[in-house]
């Protein structure tokens, strides 16, 4: 009972061929094959743009007098 033959998908085959015809599935396949290639160059493009977005900032260090301030790298308690 695990996988169908080759003469199951065969049939299986043939009904959607009849059922859509030839000229559907073929524009089936042009439209999907467009979308991964749009889908390839969209993550292209995206990795540079986000490589940039994703680059640390700097950060400086700017003295507070505040008594509520409190240093995140500070190792112990003062």
């Amino acid at each position: 009972m695990g996988s169908f033959s080759i003469w199951h998908w065969l049939i299986v085959l043939l009904i959607v061929v009849m059922v859509f015809g030839t000229k559907k599935l073929k524009n089936v396949g042009t439209d999907l094959g467009s979308a991964v290639k749009g889908f390839k160059d969209g993550m292209k493009d995206g990795t540079t743009s986000a490589d940039a977005a994703a680059a640390p900032q700097q950060v400086t260090n700017t003295a507070r007098n505040d008594a509520n301030t409190v240093d995140v790298d500070a190792k112990s308690k003062s």
